[in-house]
């Protein structure tokens, strides 16, 4: 398929307004570029798995060496799909105490979600978004698995078809002159609220955070309220498989410095910065790096349906404006 462009989709638009109490309601429908996109040509075809039998310990192993936030856990006599193991899932091990050597079988969700190779990446990131989760498996011939989905894949082809736009702003011969593209900013798109704790604060209540808010990360602050530190779920599934005591202090385990961006930065900029760095999440900055106002996430990204621009917005937006 080609690249389906911003001018493109525009001329896709249907435009129905609707007067609702003095103001003119404008309802834009469109087909986007994940409506044109199958599953199948997104897809990661490399699935990464276990047998009920392995141990938690193996499952942050699988976790750090592919990259990867859940595995799939399978009958090893018959390959059968039982259910998936998360990093959030042996983050609870951890917070429950169990040890490290107890089955991925025991903590596990059950069923494993499924979406079709013929599936638009519209359907597909519904489904995500409508169950809560970070990835869907791909149900192959016979009902084996034969790929995954997830947000990191859905970020990265929209990031390759706004870069090779002819209207992306990396693309843009003239740096000097009024740009016509209305353009994503961060701060129209991260997550305004971060939670932080202090330094010294147990990894048990970073965990009680991480939990109650369905957070990736936390921001680590020190008595300033200066961003110092972030502490993720893979550094807690880690610190639990290298025997960290839970009530030990998040500087312990933390990552630093804050990788963050400024506010105001294109998305498209943002995005780049967390396809080629491998990373989940940048924390936003307003003219000060210690002054953290909000957090970009993949999911963040991909909820937008664009890695770029507003005309790639997503299928159903409602723009009120004054009669």
């Amino acid at each position: 398929m080609g690249l389906v462009s911003p001018t493109t989709l525009l001329w896709m638009f249907h435009v129905e307004l609707t007067a609702q109490g003095g103001r003119i309601m404008g309802i834009i429908q469109k087909n986007t570029i994940l409506s044109e996109l199958t599953v199948q040509e997104t897809m990661r075809r490399q699935v990464i798995f276990l047998p009920t039998e392995a141990n938690l310990g193996a499952a942050v192993n699988r976790f750090i060496k592919f990259k990867v936030n859940a595995i799939l856990v399978v009958n090893e006599e018959n390959m059968a799909c039982m259910g998936v193991v998360s990093k959030t899932d042996v983050m609870g091990a951890y917070y429950a105490g169990l040890p490290i050597d107890s089955h991925v079988a025991d903590v596990m969700v059950s069923p494993p979600l499924f979406c079709r190779m013929a599936d638009t990446l519209e359907a597909a990131l519904e489904k995500m978004r409508h169950h809560g989760v970070y990835r869907l498996y791909v149900r192959g011939s016979g009902g084996k698995p034969a790929g995954v989905i997830a947000y990191p894949d859905i970020v990265g082809i929209l990031y390759q078809y706004c870069h090779q736009c002819k209207f992306s702003r990396l693309r843009r011969t003239d740096k000097t002159g009024e740009d016509p593209i209305l353009r994503f900013r961060v701060k129209e798109v991260m997550t305004a609220s971060v939670r932080s704790h202090g330094a010294d604060a147990p990894l048990v209540q970073l965990m009680e955070s991480l939990s109650e808010y369905r957070m990736g990360a936390v921001l680590i602050t020190d008595d300033r309220g200066r961003g110092v530190g972030v502490v993720s779920k893979t550094d807690l599934v880690l610190a639990y498989k290298h025997g960290c005591d839970p009530g030990a202090p998040a500087q312990a385990i933390m990552t630093s410095p804050v990788r963050s961006c400024e506010e105001t930065e294109y998305l498209e900029t943002a995005i780049r910065k967390l396809i080629f760095s491998q990373i989940h999440r940048i924390f936003a900055f307003r003219e000060d790096p210690s002054r953290i106002t909000g957090v970009l996430s993949l999911s963040d990204a991909a909820r937008i349906r664009s890695g770029s621009c507003h005309a790639c917005v997503s299928s159903r937006i409602k723009v009120d404006a004054p009669v």
